[in-house]
């Protein structure tokens, strides 16, 4: 799949119809579209995001999500991305339109996508999407809905952050540490190397089987079954009510804090305590600290199932003894039985052989070396054979691989949960501690004035604070409840699996749920296989494009992809084996980490889609940009869009490394302050002109 043509009405800086020509030429791939900072690179990428996505452009990138919270919320970011001169004019409506080409849509026949995402600042309350195939409008986009029809047929959202990345900020990639990020990394990886598309197939196909045996149940267990249904499709409201509830509350926050900060500058510009800079360094770390405690009480909540268990620590550990004492009992009984096994069967062969019937062996002769053989055999044989108690009563009936997780469980309480525990209190403590620390100082410094009009700001401003904090604790309140309408809705659900399980097929279906089973037995091993394969050459992958990009070679020895269930995580090792954690790599080191990974993900993956790459040699030392212009760039997709800073983010040499491989190049020229456009400069005749309209070069 590539971009034929993006166009941009009205939408913030670009003013009236602004479309530019991504048509590949002769092989090349690579498109330079550069202007200084204030020009509109950034907003031009934005703007595709949008275009795609939508009012859920912020689960792409934070640097989306941090733009629409700054502006007050999402109804107020779109409301602000008409372009300001167009409003003056009368004008009210903005688009962005993409054109794709070479789109490979199953059964549907097409040469070119077009989707337009609209927005009418008078009118609209919603973004307008349409989706032409071929110039008409599609009846598929409209059947299963626009916004699913972008994910399914065009690009996840789930895969976009690999597609759209700001260079200098894919070092986020490196410092994943939570559990919450992990997940979310987790499902983009899954998607992006297709596991995803046979676990959805397979969980078809256990559901498929599922109403297959419901169709055989008896009144009563249908009744059962009726209920626990019942009882997810509830759970699965709620949390759909619950997380629908989550954004509309979030978006009053961003109102409220938007609405909070704009009164704050005034009581800073009153007090003259602390300078507007001052203010903005202040507010940014006050940012920072209040998204790690955000991520320090998602891992709290992760904790949550396992706290239970610490509180309960005794009774816990009378569990695992009792459990321990049944697997000896059971190996007890089973040694014991194969003692009298052989005793008896040595017994029997003695009885057995012919024998004068003076020599016959009475009960008491008998029973004298049925005891003494029993000692013998349990001595030299089966010397470990505890001794049976007198009394023992089996509880729990636990099987090995349930005692092993059991145990399992105990191991990480005793050691990594209660150090974790103790280091995630420790951190929240601190964090917290310092928030109040700089909100204190923000507090001084509006505190300056007691002038009337002063003080109804700061009652306005101490009204919005705590209107903020009410809606983070509903927010949290309802996050909670999420988590546990998911562990019901699990509960539920493996009920439901385990009641179906024990049900007999009739016998019109019994062919029919052979067949799933069969399948689902072949998907399960398909599945396992594949997942080794992709973690193999994801490995192989990463591991290449480090040794390519690095100049300190030999650094990385070993890349480990370890898949845990739905949990996958990345490892690096050197040539010792041992683990090099990536939070202690430097951050030009961390970007090319995260150069490597999205070169391997892509690679690996079966998608085909342009990349855009924002801020293109940030972190970079020269020998590292080189490698990367001359092994990355070129090879990383069938249509590279790269938006540098012209001598800064690509020099001349760099420009040149590339010139062999870049098909168009584009200005963005800043006209006035609420207009820019693009202008289409010949590769050859680039720099000069850049140089020429921005440096006073001849």
């Amino acid at each position: 799949m590539t971009i034929k043509e993006i166009e941009l009405y009205n939408y913030r800086i670009y003013k009236d119809s602004n479309k530019i020509d991504l048509t590949t030429t002769n092989g090349k791939n690579i498109f330079i579209v550069s202007g200084r900072n204030g020009f509109g690179k950034t907003t031009f990428l934005m703007s595709m995001v949008w275009c795609m996505y939508g009012k859920n452009m912020q689960e792409v990138d934070d640097l989306y999500k941090k733009e629409i919270a700054d502006q007050g919320g999402y109804s107020k970011y779109i409301t602000n991305s008409l372009n300001r001169l167009a409003r003056s004019e009368g004008e009210s409506k903005f688009h962005v339109s993409i054109t794709f080409t070479n789109v490979n849509i199953p059964e549907v026949p097409c040469k070119e996508i077009v989707v337009t995402r609209s927005f009418n600042v008078i009118s609209g309350m919603t973004d307008e999407v349409e989706i032409l195939i071929d110039g008409y409008p599609s009846e598929l986009a409209k059947e299963v809905g626009q916004e699913i029809f972008i994910r399914d047929f065009i690009l996840p959202i789930e895969i976009a952050k690999f597609f759209f990345f700001d260079a200098e900020k894919i070092v986020t990639l490196a410092e994943v540490n939570t559990a919450e990020q992990r997940r979310n990394l987790s499902l983009a990886y899954s998607e992006v190397l297709g596991i995803k598309k046979y676990e959805d197939l397979k969980h078809e196909l256990e559901n498929l089987q599922l109403k297959l045996r419901q169709e055989s149940a008896s009144a009563k267990e249908r009744e059962l079954l009726i209920d626990l249904q019942a009882d997810v499709k509830k759970f699965e409201e709620r949390i759909k009510e619950n997380s629908r509830l989550i954004e509309e509350h979030s978006e009053k926050k961003n109102e409220k804090n938007k609405d909070s900060r704009d009164i704050q500058e005034k009581l800073i510009k009153a007090g003259s305590l602390i300078s507007l800079e001052e203010l903005e360094i202040l507010r940014k770390r006050s940012d920072e600290l209040i998204q790690k405690q955000d991520e320090i009480q998602k891992e709290l909540k992760d904790s949550f199932e396992i706290i239970p268990f610490a509180i309960a620590g005794e009774k816990f550990l009378e569990v695992a003894r009792q459990l321990d004492n049944e697997a000896n009992f059971k190996s007890a009984q089973f040694k014991d039985e194969n003692v009298r096994g052989v005793t008896n069967r040595i017994l029997t062969d003695l009885l057995n052989i012919p024998k004068p019937n003076e020599l016959a062996i009475d009960h008491n002769v008998h029973d004298f070396y049925a005891t003494a053989f029993k000692e013998l055999i349990r001595k030299h044989f089966f010397a470990d054979t505890p001794e049976l108690p007198v009394e023992f009563k089996v509880i729990h009936e636990f099987s090995d691989s349930e005692r092993n997780e059991l145990n399992a469980l105990i191991s990480n309480i005793r050691l990594s949960f209660r150090e974790s525990f103790k280091r995630l209190n420790g951190d929240y403590n601190q964090t917290r501690n310092e928030l109040n620390s700089i909100r204190r100082k923000i507090k001084d410094a509006e505190a300056n004035q007691e002038d009337p009009i002063i003080e109804s700001y700061r009652k306005r401003k101490e009204e919005l604070d705590k209107e903020i904090i009410r809606i983070e604790d509903t927010i949290r309140s309802l996050d909670r409840e999420i988590g546990e309408f998911t562990n019901e809705k699990t509960q539920r659900g493996k009920k439901i699996e385990e009641l179906s399980q024990k049900l007999n097929v009739s016998a019109a279906n019994k062919h029919k749920d052979e067949t799933a089973s069969r399948l689902i037995s072949n998907l399960k091993d398909f599945i396992a296989k594949f997942k080794v394969e992709k973690k193999k050459s994801l490995e192989e992958q990463i591991l290449k494009g480090l040794e390519t990009l690095m100049h300190k070679k030999g650094f990385i020895k070993k890349v480990d992809v370890e898949i845990i269930g739905d949990d996958i995580d990345i490892v690096l090792k050197n040539n010792r084996g041992e683990e090099i954690r990536k939070e202690t790599l430097s951050k030009g080191e961390q970007q090319m980490y995260a150069t490597a990974l999205l070169r391997g993900l892509v690679e690996e993956s079966d998608i085909q889609f342009p990349v855009f790459i924002d801020s293109p040699m940030q972190k970079f030392d020269e020998q590292h940009s080189e490698n990367i212009v001359k092994y990355f760039y070129p090879n990383i997709s069938e249509q590279v869009v790269i938006f540098p800073l012209i001598n800064k983010e690509l020099t001349a040499k760099e420009y040149n490394i590339l010139s062999g491989s870049i098909a168009q190049t584009f200005l963005i020229n800043n006209l006035h302050e609420d207009k820019s456009e693009f202008m289409k400069i010949a590769p050859k005749d680039f720099l000069k002109t850049y140089n020429k309209m921005y440096n006073n070069a001849d």
